[in-house]
């Protein structure tokens, strides 16, 4: 009984963090400005690209909402402050907090780092602290191309003020500055200037302020709605909402537990709706869709789905898996049992555990409450009495695995394995660069690869799902994963990064030309094995490797496959596990290259492939 109450107080934790966090941050806005101090040099195409969004698209959007100091957009004077639009959404850190404000991408370049970033390129609209919050780079490891998260706060205003502004730049402080100089520039009071920005000094040349503002006609826009987030404070758990989820969570052991039925079905506060707007980033089409966070989403990447998750009853998975029966299991896991069942009009997978997973249990359920995507398994449910259920949608086909490694299926074309490993790549596209905060699966295998009707590729089991702390790699507290697919520095030292699935990522394409496990036995013999990376790598350094790349392509492909596909998509799982993790690809240029060679639109010969743009940036890890 003290497990069950310990792992129900757990859970409801979980649940009443996921709400809060929420609730806090349910007042957004379409429209916040950013005070941009101008300095010598700088252009507004520059400018606009920096703050590209689905408001601002253009300089001219920069010069509409400035008119009284901007009358040219092939001129800004410098040394000035012009307003910046930009959406006020919700933003989630990586301790699950949220608060309002926008997160923009900044294309690095050469000799950034974090200081310049946030002081030259940004003009203090956010901080050190802050980029290094939100980006998987230490202050000592930013790279010279990429792209970095830059998180800027915003406000929404505050009805218990004021219903009158509904509209709020963003002003960080200068030396200059001071309470006085701000409300007359603004024509506000500065008991209301205060009252807005609560205990803040206004001449300390430093930090952020709230001002109300106005928008491209001149208006203050009303407030319309219930008091906004003021001051973009992080939301966080307070000790008596902790103490309402222990008394929740005791009530509802007893009330649930007790009795051995769950009467009705709750639905999982965490999974929002996610926004459907386009939003352009630099140098892309304006109809990119966007995560939950306002990050933009690469081309090709795929739709997005939005489901809630929500609690069954022990009895209703009983019944639809005939009590569990054998003839329903499908699939056995490192924790736990896969069982088929139809619920409430769905076909759907339903994963029993042990309570002695609750560590995994807790994992995954957290990554796939907060984490939709197309190419991502999706999680219908849960139930948490007796033992750990996870209810997800059913795919049809299996896993990646049983379609190389198995009997009785038909092989898989290399059209489809190709399709696949894209699909793949745009999941782990998603989790590694459009959320916040970053997740590592740290458990990519053939075998976690859904394949569905369409032959289309699905991630799936996220147990092992952790966190992208702050600065860069953390250490697992024990090593988890499967043998075959560990990088060396993780395997060796226990460093986590995203570069850890692209390792293991790299072998599966090897499965896929090869049909190979991931550690092959030599001469079929279990006493003598060799890795599936090392085989490929020494075909790979031979002056021609054509002819024994040949030797290691699945027989049953027979010759139905153009080689030099095959070649590309070798050299490409090459780079993927690449002895230095630096070395390696990031998934986004994985999946650029992916569809690339998919589509068949770039020559990739051998004496081009090192030429060839696409893998330039691969190859230096962007």
């Amino acid at each position: 009984m003290n497990q069950k109450l310990g792992l129900a107080l757990g859970f409801f934790l979980l649940l009443s963090q996921f709400y809060f966090a929420e609730s806090r941050c349910s007042q957004t806005c379409d429209l916040a400005l950013a005070s941009y101090y101008v300095s010598s040099g700088d252009t507004l195409s520059v400018i606009a690209e920096r703050f590209n969004s689905a408001i601002l698209q253009s300089a001219d959007t920069i010069v509409n909402y400035n008119r009284d100091k901007i009358s040219n957009k092939d001129f800004v004077p410098s040394f000035i402050r012009i307003n910046i639009p930009f959406p006020c959404d919700c933003v989630q850190d990586e301790l699950l907090n949220e608060f309002v404000g926008h997160t923009f991408q900044y294309d690095v370049q050469s000799g950034d780092t974090y200081t310049t970033v946030a002081t030259e390129k940004y003009t203090n609209l956010t901080t050190v602290p802050w980029l290094e919050r939100f980006n998987n780079y230490t202050a000592t490891n930013i790279p010279d191309t990429g792209t970095l998260n830059v998180s800027v706060n915003c406000s929404c205003g505050d009805s218990s003020i004021s219903k009158d502004y509904g509209l709020f730049i963003t002003y960080p402080l200068r030396p200059e500055d001071t309470l006085d100089s701000i409300a007359t520039e603004y024509n506000i009071s500065k008991d209301m200037l205060q009252k807005y920005n609560v205990g803040v000094d206004f001449s300390a040349g430093t930090g952020l302020v709230y001002v109300p503002g106005k928008d491209e006609n001149n208006s203050t826009r009303p407030l319309t709605s219930s008091a906004g987030i003021a001051g973009g404070a992080i939301a966080g758990i307070s000790i008596g909402v902790v103490a309402v989820a222990l008394l929740v969570a005791v009530c509802v052991y007893f009330g649930f537990y007790r009795k051995k039925k769950v009467k009705e079905a709750i639905l999982l506060s965490g999974s929002q709706e996610l926004s459907a707007q386009a939003l352009q980033a630099p140098g892309s089409n304006s109809d990119k869709p966007v995560d939950s966070t306002g990050l933009a989403l690469s081309p090709g990447l795929g739709g997005i789905t939005v489901d809630k998750s929500v609690e069954f009853s022990y009895e209703e998975l009983a019944q639809a898996t005939d009590n569990f029966s054998m003839a329903n299991k499908i699939g056995q896991g490192g924790f736990g049992s896969v069982y088929y069942a139809e619920l409430r009009g769905e076909k759907a997978a339903i994963k029993k555990m042990d309570m002695q997973a609750s560590k995994e249990f807790f994992a995954e359920l957290k990554v796939l409450t907060h984490v939709h995507h197309l190419n991502l398994v999706r999680l219908i449910g849960y139930c948490v009495e007796g033992s750990l259920f996870l209810v997800y949608e059913y795919i049809e086909n299996g896993n990646l695995s049983q379609h190389l490694h198995g009997s009785g299926r038909d092989p898989l074309s290399w059209s489809a394995r190709l399709q696949i490993a894209l699909d793949s790549a745009r999941g782990l596209e998603y989790i590694h660069e459009h959320t916040v905060p970053v997740y590592i699966h740290r458990d990519i295998k053939s075998a976690n690869i859904l394949i569905d009707k369409n032959f289309r590729g699905k991630v799936a089991d996220f147990g092992l799902t952790k966190l992208t702390e702050v600065g860069g790699s953390s250490l697992p507290t024990r090593l988890v994963g499967t043998f075959g697919y560990m990088p060396p520095e993780y395997a060796q030292y226990g460093d986590v990064s995203p570069k850890v699935d692209v390792y293991a990522f790299g072998v599966v394409l090897c499965e896929l030309i090869s049909a190979k496990d991931a550690i092959v036995k030599i001469n079929g013999s279990s006493a003598e094995t060799k890795g599936l990376v090392a085989l490929f790598e020494e075909v790979l350094n031979e002056p021609d490797p054509r002819e024994e790349l040949c030797k290691l392509i699945d027989p049953r492909l027979e010759d139905n496959y153009p080689l030099d596909s095959v070649r590309k998509m070798a050299q490409l799982a090459k780079a993927c596990t690449h002895e230095n993790p630096h070395l390696r690809p990031s998934m986004r240029s994985i999946v650029v290259a992916l569809m690339t060679l998919s589509s068949s639109t770039e020559d990739w010969d051998v004496g081009s492939f090192y030429e060839n743009q696409h893998l330039v940036n691969l190859m230096s890890g962007r």
